[in-house]
């Protein structure tokens, strides 16, 4: 019997501030192939975005192109408008918008979603969230989704929709006072080994702050060294877990974390599995990242817009009004 090899249907491209990433993905949206380079908007070839753009997709086959992330932002390729909440894949999908490349080249750019209350916004995520959902059906009709990372995202999915997000800027906090203030100095750039022990001793401490906050507990990490009870080369991980307790005590207090709710992590699985560490000081369980969500999440959306033959199921939420 004959098995024809998977077709290429779309290649999705998760283009962010420091990185490009390009997946190749067949009619069912399984990766073929994945390539990554280190050009993010802030940082690419001389040719710009079109020479980004050329390179990455070299030898591949002509399929529709999709991106997300901050490719679509003021700073990126070409402004894409942000969608408000609440905001599923179906109003994500109708908002997207295109540039052309010099070679030709039609590049589709997602939005990014918008939360007007607060004036807090997101690009790039979305797409991992849609992904994440597809992955676990469960998590649409009523969830909790923490990504973690430069800028942390607590979202709130009810009935297949980001109906709430709030942002952490816990990594570019940690990047900050790690490289830019005393409580760094002498540890050179590169941080050390992993210290679990110190990690969580950062953790409990936030933990342990109550009203103060872990703003309060900051400078601990240079009295501890001073006092001979943490040592210097600990110091990056006792930041580490200060910040990341804090975060995690912040959204205890504002009620974003009800023990009712499921908890998923989405993202890079590494650090969502210090986030993991982090919550059992908590008494806290949170789900461990499902894979490829980012790859998933661009095909859910190209499906939806109408960009592959594929059709796009239609979800059923009992009791819902979508």
């Amino acid at each position: 019997m004959n098995i024809s090899a998977p077709r290429a249907e779309l290649i999705g491209l998760d283009w962010g501030t420091t990185s490009l990433r390009a997946y190749l993905l067949d009619e069912q949206g399984g990766i073929l192939e994945t390539r990554a380079r280190d050009w993010g908007i802030r940082r690419l070839p001389p040719g710009g975005f079109d020479e980004a753009l050329d390179d990455v997709l070299a030898g591949w086959p002509e399929c529709p192109l999709l991106a997300s992330g901050m490719v679509g932002s003021r700073d990126g390729w070409r402004e894409v408008p942000y969608v408000d909440l609440p905001a599923g894949l179906d109003a994500v999908a109708r908002a997207l918008d295109f540039v052309d490349s010099a070679g030709g080249r039609r590049l589709q750019l997602i939005p990014g979603l918008r939360h007007g209350p607060s004036a807090d916004v997101m690009r790039g995520e979305e797409t991992e969230i849609f992904g994440a959902l597809a992955l676990q059906p469960a998590l649409a009709v009523r969830s909790a989704l923490l990504l973690p990372g430069t800028h942390s995202k607590w979202v709130s999915v009810r009935h297949g929709r980001v109906v709430d997000f709030t942002t952490s800027m816990t990594g570019e906090l940690y990047a900050a006072v790690r490289h830019h203030t005393i409580l760094g100095a002498g540890l050179g750039a590169e941080d050390p080994p992993i210290d679990h022990e110190a990690f969580l001793r950062g953790v409990t401490a936030a933990r342990d702050s109550g009203a103060a906050g872990a703003l309060s507990r900051l400078f601990s990490a240079r009295a501890l060294v001073l006092a001979g009870r943490l040592a210097q080369q600990a110091v990056p991980d006792y930041l580490s877990g200060l910040l990341i307790g804090e975060e995690l005590r912040a959204a205890l207090a504002a009620g974003r974390i009800d023990h009712a709710t499921p908890l998923q992590l989405i993202g890079n699985a590494p650090l969502c599995h210090r986030y993991a560490a982090a919550a059992s000081c908590f008494e806290l369980g949170m789900a461990l990242p499902p894979p490829c969500a980012a790859a998933l999440g661009l095909w859910q959306i190209a499906r939806s817009a109408g960009l592959t033959a594929a059709a796009l199921p239609q979800p059923r939420f009992h009791g819902a009004k979508l």
